[in-house]
C-alpha cells in the first residue's frame, strides 16, 4: 500500500480527488492536509464579494469530497516537511509520513518590507481570513451607515482592480454610506500583461465608480488609518488591503525544495519537483520551469487533471509520466461587479480579455456565470461512499 499525501484542498487537488473517487485504487491510501473545510473558488469569489453568490455556491466541501475519495482529512497546517524522513510537519499533530507527496497551497501577497503591512493591512490570500475580514467590515458598515468608511487598495493587476469594483458594488447598496476607495498602483498602468483595450476600459469603470486610482506610487508605510507613499502622497484608509505581487509560504523553501525567487515551488513538465522527484506541486504554488505562467486560476484548474494521471501513474511504477504544456494563450472573464444581489443576471457584465482583444458584454457575465456554476457543481452531490464516514480527523 502507497500512501499519497495531498496538502491543501486547492483547484488541482479538487479535481485530482475526484478523479480518484471514480478512479479507484485499492492499493492507495489517500490523506488530504487542509487548514480549511471549506475551499474557496476563486473563478467565484469575485462576485461572492459584490454579494451575487452565497458560502455555499463558491466553496468545495472538502469533508464531502474526502469521503467521496474515501480519503483521510486532517484539518491542520501544515508548517515543514522532514525530507529526510518524508514527512509533513503539521501545526498541530503528530508528523504524517508520506511516500507521494502533492502540493497545492495557492499562494499570498508578498510583503515585502513595507513598515505597517503585517500590523495593519489584510491580504488578499489566504482568502479564508480575508473574507473573514471582509464580512467585518460589511457588517461594521451596516450597523454604522451614518460614519465615512475609507478603503486603500495597494495592488491595481487584475486581483486589486477586480476586488476595489465588487467591493464598491457591495457597500454602495448600503443607504447612507460615504465610501471613499483609493486604488494604488506602482506601475504607469493597471493590470500589465493586459491588452490595451482591457486596461483602458477598466481604468475608465474605476473612475466613473467614484473609485481614485493613483498610479506610480509606491506606498512606504501603512497606519492604521492612512496610507503613505514615497512621493509624499497620502490617502486615508481605514482599511487597507494589500493585493501586490503573489510569492510562496516561507516553509516551503526552507524545507529544502527548490523554488524560484519568489518561493515558488519549482516543477518538471510531469508537475514534479526538479528536485524531488516523489514530491509534486500544481497552482499557484508550482512554478513549471519550461513553461511559466501567470498565477491564474485557470492554470490550476487545467492541471488538475494531468496531476491525477501522474500521481497514479507514480503509484503504480509502470508507466512513464505525462507531460504536460498550458496552453500561452488563455481567456480571462473579468467581472465588473455590475448589478445587483437580488437583479437578474443579464444586468451583470464581465469583461473578456484574449490576447489583443477585448470585449465587455452582459452575455459575458451570463457564459462565465455558467462556467463557474459548472465547475462547481461536479463536487456536490457526490454519494456518501467514503470509508470514514463522518469522521473528521485531526479536530
Amino acid at each position: 500500500t502507497k500512501h499519497l499525501v495531498l496538502i491543501g484542498g486547492g483547484h488541482s487537488h479538487a479535481i485530482a480527488l475526484r478523479l480518484f473517487a471514480l478512479n479507484p485504487m485499492p492499493e492507495l491510501r489517500i490523506t488530504l492536509i487542509s487548514d480549511v473545510s471549506y475551499a474557496p473558488y476563486s473563478g467565484m469569489l469575485p462576485g461572492y464579494v459584490a454579494g451575487f453568490y452565497n458560502f455555499e455556491e463558491c466553496h468545495i466541501d472538502l469533508r464531502h469530497l474526502a469521503q467521496f475519495a474515501q480519503a483521510e482529512l486532517h484539518i491542520d497546517q501544515a508548517i515543514g516537511l522532514d525530507l529526510v524522513n518524508d514527512r509533513v510537519i503539521c501545526a498541530n499533530r503528530p508528523p504524517i509520513p508520506f511516500d507521494i507527496l502533492s502540493i497545492d497551497i495557492g499562494s499570498t501577497p508578498a510583503q515585502e518590507s513595507v513598515p505597517g503591512v503585517a500590523e495593519y493591512a489584510i491580504p488578499a490570500k489566504p482568502v479564508p481570513q480575508f473574507l473573514n475580514q471582509w464580512h467585518q467590515l460589511i457588517e461594521n458598515c451596516a450597523n454604522h451607515p451614518e460614519k465615512s468608511i475609507n478603503l486603500g487598495i495597494v495592488g491595481g493587476g487584475a486581483g486589486g482592480v477586480e476586488l476595489a469594483l465588487t467591493m464598491a458594488s457591495r457597500l454602495d447598496k448600503i443607504i447612507g454610506l460615504k465610501l471613499n476607495i483609493n486604488l494604488i498602483h506602482r506601475g504607469t498602468a493597471i493590470m500589465p500583461g493586459y491588452n490595451q483595450w482591457v486596461r483602458q476600459r477598466l481604468y475608465k469603470i474605476l473612475i466613473n465608480r467614484g473609485i481614485k486610482v493613483h498610479l506610480g506610487e509606491r506606498v512606504s508605510e501603512i497606519l492604521p488609518n492612512k496610507i503613505k507613499c514615497e512621493s509624499g502622497l497620502t490617502v486615508p484608509s481605514n482599511y487597507t488591503f494589500w493585493v501586490t505581487q503573489a510569492s510562496g509560504a516561507n516553509w516551503i523553501r526552507e524545507s529544502g525544495l527548490s523554488t524560484d525567487q519568489n518561493g515558488f515551488i519549482l516543477v518538471r513538465d510531469t508537475l514534479q519537483s526538479i528536485s524531488h522527484s516523489h514530491i509534486f506541486a500544481a497552482g499557484d504554488i508550482a512554478t513549471m520551469v519550461n513553461h511559466p505562467r501567470p498565477k491564474a486560476g485557470v492554470f490550476a484548474v487545467r492541471q488538475g487533471k494531468p496531476l491525477f494521471e501522474n500521481l497514479r501513474r507514480r503509484i503504480l511504477l509502470s508507466k512513464s509520466l505525462q507531460h504536460y504544456i498550458p496552453q500561452k494563450r488563455y481567456l480571462s472573464l473579468i467581472g465588473t461587479g455590475d448589478g445587483d444581489a437580488r437583479s437578474a443576471t443579464q444586468q451583470r457584465k464581465a469583461i473578456a480579455s484574449w490576447g489583443p482583444f477585448g470585449w465587455q458584454s452582459p452575455l459575458l457575465w451570463q457564459w462565465k456565470d455558467r462556467i463557474d456554476r459548472k465547475f462547481m457543481a461536479q463536487f456536490r452531490n457526490l454519494p456518501e461512499m467514503g470509508r470514514w464516514g463522518d469522521w473528521e480527523m485531526g479536530r
